[in-house]
Protein backbone atom coordinates (compact mmCIF):
# COMPACT_ATOMS: atom_id res chain seq x y z
CA UNK A 1 0.00 0.00 0.00
CA UNK A 2 3.05 2.16 1.03
CA UNK A 3 4.43 1.59 -2.42
CA UNK A 4 1.24 1.85 -4.23
CA UNK A 5 0.83 5.83 -2.45
CA UNK A 6 4.76 6.55 -2.85
CA UNK A 7 3.83 5.83 -7.11
CA UNK A 8 0.64 8.05 -7.21
CA UNK A 9 2.68 10.87 -5.11
CA UNK A 10 5.33 10.85 -7.73
CA UNK A 11 3.07 10.88 -10.69
CA UNK A 12 1.36 13.96 -8.99
CA UNK A 13 4.48 15.89 -8.99
CA UNK A 14 5.70 14.19 -12.13
CA UNK A 15 2.62 15.28 -14.43
CA UNK A 16 3.30 19.15 -13.24
CA UNK A 17 6.83 19.22 -13.70
CA UNK A 18 6.15 17.58 -17.52
CA UNK A 19 3.51 19.86 -18.53
CA UNK A 20 6.88 22.87 -17.54
CA UNK A 21 9.73 21.38 -19.12
CA UNK A 22 7.48 20.94 -22.26
CA UNK A 23 6.62 24.89 -21.78
CA UNK A 24 9.82 25.92 -21.25
CA UNK A 25 12.28 27.84 -23.13
CA UNK A 26 15.49 27.29 -23.43
CA UNK A 27 17.99 30.52 -23.59
CA UNK A 28 19.86 29.01 -26.42
CA UNK A 29 16.33 29.56 -28.39
CA UNK A 30 15.26 32.47 -27.11
CA UNK A 31 15.82 35.87 -28.98
CA UNK A 32 18.41 38.37 -27.67
CA UNK A 33 17.29 41.48 -26.89
CA UNK A 34 20.25 44.11 -27.38
CA UNK A 35 17.62 47.44 -25.58
CA UNK A 36 16.71 45.40 -22.68
CA UNK A 37 17.94 43.53 -19.77
CA UNK A 38 18.41 40.09 -19.91
CA UNK A 39 17.81 39.66 -16.06
CA UNK A 40 15.27 41.62 -13.82
CA UNK A 41 16.87 43.38 -10.99
CA UNK A 42 16.04 41.92 -7.74
CA UNK A 43 14.54 44.64 -5.20
CA UNK A 44 13.76 43.29 -1.42
CA UNK A 45 12.25 45.13 0.85
CA UNK A 46 12.04 45.33 4.43
CA UNK A 47 12.15 46.69 8.27
CA UNK A 48 14.56 46.82 10.92
CA UNK A 49 14.41 47.44 14.72
CA UNK A 50 16.52 50.50 15.48
CA UNK A 51 16.56 52.89 18.56
CA UNK A 52 12.71 51.30 19.22
CA UNK A 53 11.63 52.12 15.99
CA UNK A 54 11.10 49.90 12.61
CA UNK A 55 12.94 51.66 9.88
CA UNK A 56 12.32 50.67 6.83
CA UNK A 57 14.83 49.65 4.09
CA UNK A 58 14.88 49.02 0.64
CA UNK A 59 17.98 46.39 -0.94
CA UNK A 60 18.90 46.66 -4.33
CA UNK A 61 21.12 44.83 -6.91
CA UNK A 62 24.66 46.30 -7.02
CA UNK A 63 25.16 49.24 -9.57
CA UNK A 64 28.43 48.73 -12.10
CA UNK A 65 30.04 51.63 -13.07
CA UNK A 66 32.85 51.44 -15.61
CA UNK A 67 34.46 53.63 -17.79
CA UNK A 68 32.40 54.17 -21.23
CA UNK A 69 34.27 51.65 -23.52
CA UNK A 70 36.54 53.24 -26.12
CA UNK A 71 36.50 52.03 -29.34
CA UNK A 72 38.85 52.81 -32.20
CA UNK A 73 36.80 51.33 -35.33
CA UNK A 74 33.80 50.48 -36.07
CA UNK A 75 35.06 46.40 -35.98
CA UNK A 76 36.06 47.71 -32.24
CA UNK A 77 32.71 48.46 -31.51
CA UNK A 78 31.41 45.47 -33.47
CA UNK A 79 33.29 42.90 -31.23
CA UNK A 80 32.03 44.63 -28.71
CA UNK A 81 28.25 44.58 -29.57
CA UNK A 82 29.03 40.72 -30.33
CA UNK A 83 30.30 40.11 -26.85
CA UNK A 84 27.32 41.88 -25.01
CA UNK A 85 25.32 39.77 -27.06
CA UNK A 86 27.02 36.50 -26.47
CA UNK A 87 26.89 37.06 -22.58
CA UNK A 88 23.50 37.92 -22.90
CA UNK A 89 22.58 34.46 -24.57
CA UNK A 90 24.63 31.70 -22.61
CA UNK A 91 24.83 33.60 -19.14
CA UNK A 92 21.84 31.61 -18.27
CA UNK A 93 23.06 28.39 -19.64
CA UNK A 94 26.19 28.64 -17.56
CA UNK A 95 24.17 29.56 -14.37
CA UNK A 96 21.57 26.25 -15.57
CA UNK A 97 25.34 24.11 -15.39
CA UNK A 98 26.12 25.73 -11.85
CA UNK A 99 22.28 24.53 -10.65
CA UNK A 100 22.92 21.57 -11.84
CA UNK A 101 26.52 21.21 -10.18
CA UNK A 102 25.03 22.35 -6.81
CA UNK A 103 21.49 19.64 -6.81
CA UNK A 104 24.26 17.24 -8.21
CA UNK A 105 26.44 17.70 -5.05
CA UNK A 106 23.82 17.75 -2.76
CA UNK A 107 22.18 14.76 -3.97
CA UNK A 108 25.88 12.65 -3.68
CA UNK A 109 25.57 13.78 0.10
CA UNK A 110 22.60 11.63 0.66
CA UNK A 111 24.28 8.33 -1.10
CA UNK A 112 25.76 5.52 1.21
CA UNK A 113 29.39 5.14 -0.62
CA UNK A 114 31.39 5.35 -3.59
CA UNK A 115 29.82 2.78 -5.38
CA UNK A 116 26.10 4.77 -5.00
CA UNK A 117 27.52 8.34 -6.18
CA UNK A 118 29.59 6.81 -8.99
CA UNK A 119 26.40 5.24 -10.17
CA UNK A 120 25.02 7.85 -10.07
CA UNK A 121 27.42 9.94 -11.68
CA UNK A 122 27.24 8.07 -14.84
CA UNK A 123 23.32 8.43 -15.11
CA UNK A 124 23.97 12.50 -14.67
CA UNK A 125 27.01 12.10 -17.33
CA UNK A 126 24.27 9.98 -19.65
CA UNK A 127 21.59 12.67 -19.02
CA UNK A 128 23.93 15.37 -19.88
CA UNK A 129 24.98 14.28 -23.07
CA UNK A 130 21.75 13.46 -24.05
CA UNK A 131 19.82 16.79 -22.94
CA UNK A 132 23.07 19.10 -23.72
CA UNK A 133 24.29 17.86 -26.96
CA UNK A 134 21.39 18.88 -29.38
CA UNK A 135 21.24 22.07 -27.72
CA UNK A 136 24.55 23.53 -27.90
CA UNK A 137 24.65 22.79 -31.49
CA UNK A 138 22.37 26.11 -31.47
CA UNK A 139 25.21 27.75 -30.49
CA UNK A 140 28.12 29.20 -32.91
CA UNK A 141 31.79 28.13 -32.20
CA UNK A 142 32.17 31.79 -30.27
CA UNK A 143 29.39 31.41 -27.81
CA UNK A 144 30.33 27.71 -27.48
CA UNK A 145 34.29 28.72 -26.25
CA UNK A 146 32.01 31.94 -24.07
CA UNK A 147 30.10 29.62 -22.24
CA UNK A 148 33.05 27.54 -21.32
CA UNK A 149 34.41 30.19 -19.76
CA UNK A 150 31.32 31.12 -17.98
CA UNK A 151 30.68 27.79 -16.26
CA UNK A 152 34.18 27.85 -15.36
CA UNK A 153 33.18 31.53 -13.73
CA UNK A 154 30.39 30.15 -12.21
CA UNK A 155 31.70 27.00 -10.92
CA UNK A 156 34.66 28.94 -9.43
CA UNK A 157 31.86 30.48 -6.39
CA UNK A 158 31.20 28.76 -3.49
CA UNK A 159 29.90 25.75 -5.53
CA UNK A 160 33.01 25.10 -7.39
CA UNK A 161 34.19 25.01 -3.49
CA UNK A 162 31.75 21.82 -3.43
CA UNK A 163 32.89 20.59 -6.13
CA UNK A 164 36.57 20.19 -5.22
CA UNK A 165 34.98 18.00 -2.45
CA UNK A 166 34.01 15.47 -4.47
CA UNK A 167 35.80 12.20 -4.74
CA UNK A 168 37.97 12.43 -7.26
CA UNK A 169 36.52 9.99 -9.85
CA UNK A 170 33.17 11.95 -9.71
CA UNK A 171 34.42 15.25 -10.35
CA UNK A 172 36.06 13.69 -13.39
CA UNK A 173 33.21 12.77 -14.53
CA UNK A 174 31.23 15.98 -14.04
CA UNK A 175 33.58 17.56 -15.94
CA UNK A 176 33.91 14.93 -18.40
CA UNK A 177 30.54 14.81 -19.22
CA UNK A 178 30.38 18.78 -19.88
CA UNK A 179 33.63 19.04 -22.30
CA UNK A 180 31.95 16.18 -24.11
CA UNK A 181 29.25 17.98 -24.96
CA UNK A 182 30.95 21.69 -25.42
CA UNK A 183 34.01 19.63 -27.08
CA UNK A 184 36.81 21.25 -24.87
CA UNK A 185 37.59 21.47 -21.00
CA UNK A 186 35.83 23.10 -18.58
CA UNK A 187 39.26 23.55 -16.73
CA UNK A 188 39.57 26.56 -19.47
CA UNK A 189 41.23 29.63 -17.21
CA UNK A 190 38.95 32.58 -16.41
CA UNK A 191 41.14 35.51 -16.23
CA UNK A 192 38.54 38.26 -14.56
CA UNK A 193 41.17 40.82 -14.01
CA UNK A 194 43.25 40.29 -17.58
CA UNK A 195 42.10 38.62 -20.72
CA UNK A 196 38.78 38.28 -19.79
CA UNK A 197 38.00 41.70 -18.06
CA UNK A 198 35.98 43.28 -20.32
CA UNK A 199 33.62 39.98 -20.06
CA UNK A 200 33.92 40.54 -16.56
CA UNK A 201 32.42 44.08 -16.68
CA UNK A 202 29.83 42.72 -19.01
CA UNK A 203 28.88 39.52 -17.08
CA UNK A 204 28.28 42.04 -14.12
CA UNK A 205 26.01 44.67 -15.52
CA UNK A 206 23.94 42.33 -17.45
CA UNK A 207 23.73 40.04 -14.06
CA UNK A 208 22.77 43.52 -12.63
CA UNK A 209 19.67 44.74 -14.98
CA UNK A 210 21.95 46.83 -16.28
CA UNK A 211 22.38 45.41 -19.89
Amino acid sequence: MRLLQLEIAMMVVAVPLAVAAQNRVNPEDREVDMDHPSFVPTVKMGDISYGGEQIPYIETNNVYVFPAPEFKNEKQRQKYNKLVYNVKKVLPIAKEANKIIIETYEYLETLPNKKAKDAHMKLVEKDIKERYTPRMKKLTYSQGKLLIKLIYRECNSSSYQLIQSFLGPVKAGFYQAFAWVFGASLKKDYDAQGEDKMTEQVVLQVEAGQL
